[in-house]
């Protein structure tokens, strides 16, 4: 644990799946509620001694409803993205049930139905892409394949996708279908409740997410929904999907939601995607591609195919240098997953620490200059002199 704390504190952490939660959500983690089973719900549990398990589930709830306004239902057990998805489209889809996602190479998620994912392999799995040479999803295409397919599920979200998502005209195409439409936010959470990009609340059926990207809570999942689904959601977590839940992780869920209701968490946000933007304009200005041509979000997809440089060498290089970021393919992307074409940028991390938009720019033109074969070692001091001056929250 503590070779990890050295590690967070002297590594510039760039990864769009990871973000630096506070002590007070880091203490909720470890605290004696990891000791307490609490299958079942408030109310209905099946161990004795569940009260103040009951006070707390409940508080939690009530603020990732407060969070979301609109969301009817909050089912805050889940224990990853991967389990509420899967759990929530148990519920909408059955098994056996046609749905529609994103594909992976193309930004989606795994649990979206990839082949070699449950999802790909419990349900009729069909995935939509973008268009490659812009990188932006095409609707036509995604009305097209739900007309041809007829899912019970059409899957809105990514994990890659630098853009905003009109969740209005996804709204519409299952509609049209007669299909559920289950929103993914996993990623865009944090900026979703903070106001800052639109809320998918009012047009899908089912909200998932993360609590531990741009939320900036523990890692775990939670589903919101309509009340009239209320019953089926539940019950495909509990005793679907899972057993006990994880009653030191949903305390902290409920730490980082009243955290994040606080009004200084939108300038948080704010600041999360001005330096997103600047990294972006910046790596542009350095000659590098960037997939969809900027930004709306907290990430930034780089796409290397014009230098002699991949992905895997990219992320290599980075960390040798002190910034760990992920390698990642592109639209179109003619190498593996192993090795890409592409690598992602997230700001949540960075901006934890209290960087703004002049370190999001110099370290955009650190990543230039080792994605062009610059010494790792040259640029390491820069970035060990960033972790020093800007410390783990």
């Amino acid at each position: 644990m503590a070779a990890e704390e050295r590690r967070q504190q002297e590594t510039l952490t760039l990864i769009a799946s990871e973000n630096h939660c506070s002590p007070l959500v880091r203490e909720a983690c470890s605290s004696i509620l990891t000791d307490k089973y609490a299958e079942g719900y408030p109310g209905a549990r099946y161990y004795a001694g569940c009260e103040v398990a009951d006070k707390v589930e409940i508080l939690a709830q009530e603020r990732a409803l407060r969070l979301f306004p609109g969301a009817e239902h909050a089912n805050v057990q889940p224990h990853s993205g991967t389990t509420a998805n899967l759990t929530a489209l148990q519920a909408l889809a059955g098994t056996g049930g046609g749905i529609l996602g994103m594909a992976l190479a193309d930004g989606g998620h795994l649990s979206h139905g990839f082949k070699v994912s449950h999802t790909g392999k419990v349900f009729d799995a069909h995935q939509y892409g973008v268009d490659p040479d812009s990188g932006l999803l095409r609707m036509d295409q995604i009305r097209d394949m739900a007309k041809e397919h007829r899912p019970r599920v059409i899957i809105a979200g990514a994990s890659s996708y630098a853009r905003e998502i009109d969740f209005a005209a996804f709204a519409a195409i299952a509609k049209e279908v007669d299909a559920y439409l289950m929103a993914d936010i996993a990623h865009p959470a944090g900026l979703v409740a903070a106001g800052l990009l639109s809320s998918p609340i009012p047009h899908a059926d089912v909200v998932t997410m993360t609590t531990h990207k741009t939320l900036r809570g523990p890692r775990g999942g939670l589903i919101l929904c309509r009340e009239e689904l209320r019953k089926k959601v539940d019950s495909s977590v509990f005793p679907g999907g899972q057993g006990g839940p994880l009653m030191h992780q949903i305390v902290a869920k409920a730490v980082a939601f009243g955290e994040a209701l606080k009004p200084e968490f939108k300038g948080y946000q704010e600041s999360v995607r001005d330096n997103a933007r600047a990294m972006a304009e910046t790596l542009q200005e350095r000659g590098l591609a960037i997939v969809t041509g900027g930004t709306d979000n907290h990430l930034v997809l780089i796409d290397l195919r014009a230098t002699e440089t991949t992905g895997a060498d990219a992320e290599e290089r980075c960390l040798a240098a002190g910034i760990a970021l992920n390698k990642n393919m592109v639209p179109g992307d003619p190498r593996p997953p192993r090795v890409t074409s592409g690598i992602r940028i997230g700001t949540a991390a960075m901006t934890s620490r209290g960087m703004g938009i002049e370190q999001a720019k110099s370290l955009a033109g650190i990543i230039a200059d080792l994605v062009g074969g610059k010494d790792p070692a040259s640029c390491g001091g820069a970035v060990r002199d960033l972790c020093a001056s800007y410390k783990l929250p």
